[in-house]
């Protein structure tokens, strides 16, 4: 059979870092050992019975058989808007602020091909969601990345930006709260990138898919809640983490009217918009109560607590995270990410995201994500103890170090 290459642009995509990773786990898996899969972000609880019951009226209704409007409905245009009114108490117009997404990485993908031309300069968090470098080789722009350190609260120091960079800058992505690192905004820091976009011309996307996921009493601010942010750019929001909805594919972008008819204009060419009926459930998601979203926030605070409290009982020196379900945890000296990631899985059992995989300055970090149960976290804890890393092994932590199976 003949045998047809790739296209320069396919060949020019990023490599996926994490498949290895989990080619590797299902080797263990399928060998029989009992693995512990702390290193993905998918969330692990079925989306809230309500939301389904919609689902299911819905796709009995005719109407819904049919095609969608490209642009998406109009009431789900307006839950959205209703959304942000009752949540943030921003103001959204409804026809000319809001773009329905096929999930939050479809637009995340898609606003640099909207709004960038070859060799164009955009701004990228450093470590990131790797997905962004997709969209960057997509609109064969360039990247600039900008490094997220510990000792700054996991931030961009803009300082750090030379000149020449901010006058090539077209776009710059952010993502609060942070995925890797759990870190959340401020609402000076997000003062300081407004002011920043509008003296540099620069759009600003900030990437919210865990917005509803805020620790310790504090709700993660939405970038748009800032005086001219819409001046400046939109906020790309999922349903995926706030609802459990991740297999439904359904998000939206909001702001800046311009950036908005972009995207729009984009999907016009390549959709027929999402099937009415995950519309109407995403419409009853956004405009319901929202005891669900409390409930799923209060499960993440119990279960980021059992995990950092027992890590720092064997003598890891953690921080928690403040938002988001992922907590980035530095790994010992003298070790890569990569090998500490080996290290839990081959020895322990346990799979975890190396940092490397998130970009250079995730190095000497690993993301384990709060999505397995308290019990399979304290049993994560407890094989982590048995390996003897941090030698402080306590009486509590009692397991046997035979490989488990």
């Amino acid at each position: 059979m003949k045998e047809f290459p790739p296209s320069q642009l396919l060949n020019s995509l990023p490599k996926q870092f994490f498949a290895t990773l989990v080619k590797k786990v299902g080797q263990y898996i399928e060998q029989g050992f009992d693995v512990i899969n702390l290193g993905q972000g998918n969330p692990d609880q079925p989306t809230p019975s309500h939301i389904v019951a919609k689902l299911q009226e819905a796709a009995a209704n005719p109407i819904n058989h049919k095609y969608s409007p490209f642009q998406g409905h109009h009431y789900l245009k307006q839950a959205v808007a209703e959304f942000y009114l009752r949540e943030y108490g921003v103001s959204i117009d409804p026809d000319k602020e809001v773009a329905i997404l096929f999930g939050g990485k479809a637009g995340l993908v898609e606003i640099p091909q909207c709004l960038l031309n070859p060799g164009d300069t955009i701004l990228v968090p450093d470590p990131g969601y790797p997905d962004y470098w997709s969209g960057v080789a997509l609109a064969q722009a360039e990247m600039s990345t900008m490094p997220l350190r510990e000792e700054n609260n996991f931030l961009p120091n803009y300082n750090e930006i030379s000149a020449e960079t901010l006058t090539k800058a077209k776009l710059m992505f952010l993502n609060y709260p942070n995925n890797p690192t759990g870190a959340t905004a401020t609402k000076e820091f997000f003062e300081d990138t407004v002011k920043l976009a509008s003296e540099n011309d620069i759009c600003i996307v900030h990437d919210f898919a865990y917005g509803a996921i805020g620790f310790d009493g504090e709700k993660p601010i939405s970038f748009l809640q800032i005086e001219g942010a819409k001046d400046v750019g939109i906020e790309i929001y999922t349903l995926s983490k706030t609802y459990n909805m991740a297999g439904w594919r359904v998000g939206f972008a909001i702001g800046n009217e311009s950036v908005i008819s972009a995207i729009e204009l984009l999907q016009d060419h390549l959709y027929v918009s999402l099937f009415g009926a995950v519309q109407e459930a995403a419409s009853e998601a956004l405009t319901a109560s929202q005891d669900c979203v409390k409930e799923l926030n209060q499960l993440y605070e119990r279960r980021r607590n059992v995990l950092i409290d027992g890590l720092r009982s064997l003598g890891w020196n953690v921080t928690a995270p403040q938002g988001s379900f992922f907590a980035w945890l530095k790994v010992p000296s003298g070790i890569t990410s990569e090998e500490f990631a080996n290290i839990l899985l081959e020895q322990a059992h346990i799979m975890v995201a190396p940092g490397i995989g998130f970009g250079e300055f995730g190095e000497g970090f690993v993301r384990v994500g709060l999505l397995s149960s308290e019990e399979r976290l304290r049993e994560a804890v407890r094989r982590i103890s048995c390996l003897e890393i941090f030698k402080k092994k306590i009486d509590i932590l009692n397991f046997s170090c035979d490989n488990p199976k």
